[in-house]
């Protein structure tokens, strides 16, 4: 399901030798036999001098689109990443793979940049690390001008879009790369851009000549599921006990605090659980993040600070317990789960007062008009993501400009909601809102309103003389659950507007269509009662199988994986991951050739870790 490039040039067809080339290095030293998709096409491309803008899903293999022809070109390749934190466990990945690799930014001290500058200069190096802060310094500038540049990777470039989820000032300068270095091929990725974004990306770094790779953003192994929020902390501790007791997963919450209040919550129900969010001091950030990249089922509960570049292959679910911002930021969260391709779980917990609280956010952001619209048009997109009685999956594929067929795996799939006729209902609540404002001037929440229509005789109803209003007591034949989603979906469509300190409710233009134009209302029906989760593993990834000889020689090998790991300080899935472990387990090889030929077993692997995995084999019965 990939999309066609976009305003590509011609260019020569990339040569046999090249092709040979890049296949060998896949080989020996990532230990793959074939490339994913369209990554030999990428890698060939570029290793042949082109440019290039890949919009590739998390879990794709982006990373092999840059390091492959680093490793082909002659010099070292540049590549420019945000991801200050995970520089070092990037490096580390590299150098047990055998590649020469290091970093340079603000972590560092003068004496470890003089060490990487030298051997960058020396020709020591296959890959270089790059903050995009650093091509500010001239010195930084200088010292490209004089090694051998192989390449530019841009990595997360959707960074550099104001239209994207997550623009980072610093992007904007690296289209000069292009007018300082003509001649070095570059290449952009992202896992995650609209068509909006992908034309800004393509823009702003002057990549309009390059040629553009779009894979699907389909993955088919996440199950998407977004359930009514009722008790979002207790409907988290059960799809944890139900589905991923001891296993490791990834919760975000919108405010310091409830990330505070969640990991404490989960800890003291028996669950591991860290936060991670910008107002921890930095020592306790790296130790939670190094904690969740070496640990075994650790849950970390975090705002959106946390996870962008996290290469841990083995998170089996992701949960959100406040409604995000965008489907592009939704998207590239989730995305984190299942990156071996193994069945995961990507939840959410959704209400009313996620959307009051994201419009009232968007009201008082910083920004003219103009920004404020765009806010509001990421949220009307994941509101529509949210309220659909169609498939998730083909929604999401949709809005990155995407085809696809229902996937009978996402939770209105599996069960379908049901949609009603809402006219009277909606037009009941808009008409108390409208006699609220205009026979008595007064602004108030939805439950003031839901309130009234339900005809209770609360204090504030009887302080205001809301029970002489003509709509007071006219909607009993609904619940107040109901009525607190017809007031969410009437704000999903348009037809109801939150604003002011208080989240108090307002008509929009939309509201006089409903109200005296007979515009029709279809809603999606509220559930009598958040129901316990009653789901399986999704269907279309099925999580490997193995026989019940081979299971206890998987579990040895990663126990002697994770001391390894510990003693060399770095994560487990950075020595082998568990489809390699899994694998090894079920040929039990006697001896080092046997070893050859394994998914993710490179020269310098089996030249390192080889006679240990013999040596942990034989010592079981």
């Amino acid at each position: 399901m990939s999309g066609a490039p976009l305003e590509t040039s011609p260019e020569p067809v990339p040569s046999s030798a090249t092709r040979d080339a890049v296949t060998e290095v896949l080989r020996r030293v990532f230990g793959y036999d074939s490339f994913r998709g369209e990554q030999e096409d990428i890698i060939t491309h570029v290793a042949d001098g082109g440019d290039a803008l890949v919009l590739m899903p998390t879990g794709g293999g982006k990373s092999l689109c840059y390091q492959i022809p680093a490793l082909v070109r002659p010099g070292v390749g540049v590549v420019v990443s945000p991801l200050i934190a995970l520089m070092q466990d990037q490096v580390d990945a590299l150098r047990n793979l055998g590649v020469r690799a290091g970093f340079l930014n603000s972590t560092q001290d003068s004496n470890s940049r003089r060490e990487v500058e030298t051997a960058f200069l020396d020709g020591e190096l296959d890959l270089l690390y790059l903050a995009p802060e650093r091509l500010r310094l001239d010195s930084t500038v200088h010292l490209l001008d004089r090694g051998k540049v192989a390449l530019f990777a841009i990595d997360e470039a959707h960074c550099v879009s104001q239209w994207g989820h997550d623009f980072r000032p610093d992007y904007l300068g690296l289209s000069e790369l292009h007018e300082r270095w003509p001649d070095v091929p570059r290449i952009a990725l992202t896992a995650t851009a609209t068509k909006a974004t992908h034309t800004e990306i393509a823009q702003r770094l002057n990549l309009g000549g390059a040629k553009h790779f779009v894979a699907s953003f389909d993955r088919p192994n996440i199950q998407y599921r977004i359930v009514p929020k009722a008790s979002p902390t207790k409907q988290l501790l059960d799809l944890i006990r139900t589905e991923h007791a001891g296993e490791t997963g990834i919760v975000y919450c919108l405010s310091r605090a409830t990330v505070e209040k969640t990991a404490q919550f989960l800890c003291d129900n028996g669950i591991a659980a860290v936060p991670y969010h910008a107002g921890l001091d930095a020592r306790t950030r790296t130790t939670n993040q190094s904690r969740f990249l070496r640990e075994d089922g650790l849950i970390v509960v975090a705002t959106i600070a946390f996870g962008m570049g996290i290469d841990k292959p083995d998170v089996r679910f992701v949960a959100h317990l406040d409604l995000p911002k965008s489907v592009e930021g939704y998207y590239q969260e989730t995305g984190r789960a299942g990156r071996d391709g193994q069945p995961s779980t990507a939840w959410l917990a959704y209400g009313l007062t996620d959307v009051i609280s994201q419009r009232k956010l968007i009201e008082n952001s910083e920004g003219d008009t103009a920004h404020r619209r765009k806010l509001n048009l990421h949220l009307d997109a994941m509101l529509a993501l949210c309220e659909t009685v169609e498939c998730r999956r083909v929604q999401l594929l949709n809005y990155f400009g995407q085809t696809g067929e229902a996937c009978g795996n996402c939770d209105t799939c599996i069960t379908p909601p049901e949609s009603w006729d809402g006219t009277v209902a909606a037009q009941k609540l808009l008409s108390t809102v409208y006699r609220l404002d205009k026979e008595r001037n007064q602004h108030f929440g939805a439950g003031q309103v839901v309130d009234i229509l339900l005809g209770k005789q609360t204090e504030k109803v009887t302080q205001h003389r809301h029970d002489q209003l003509s709509v007071y007591g006219k909607g009993t034949e609904l619940k107040e659950g109901a009525w607190r989603g017809v007031v969410r979906q009437l704000l999903a469509q348009g037809l109801l507007d939150v604003g002011g300190e208080y989240g108090t409710l307002s008509l929009t233009g939309g509201s006089d269509e409903v109200l005296f134009k007979g515009r029709k209302v279809m809603m999606r029906r509220e559930p009598e009662k958040v129901a316990r989760a009653s789901y399986s593993r999704p269907s279309k990834a099925p999580a490997v199988e193995m026989s019940p000889e081979a299971a206890p020689v998987f579990e040895a090998l990663r126990a002697w994986r994770g001391a390894s790991a510990k003693e060399q300080g770095v994560p487990a899935y950075v020595i082998f991951h568990d489809a390699t472990l899994r694998q090894i387990a079920a040929i039990r090889p006697r001896q080092l050739s046997d070893l050859e030929g394994i998914t993710g077993i490179g020269e310098t692997k089996l030249e390192r870790y080889g006679q240990q995995i013999l040596d942990t084999l034989a010592d079981l019965p």
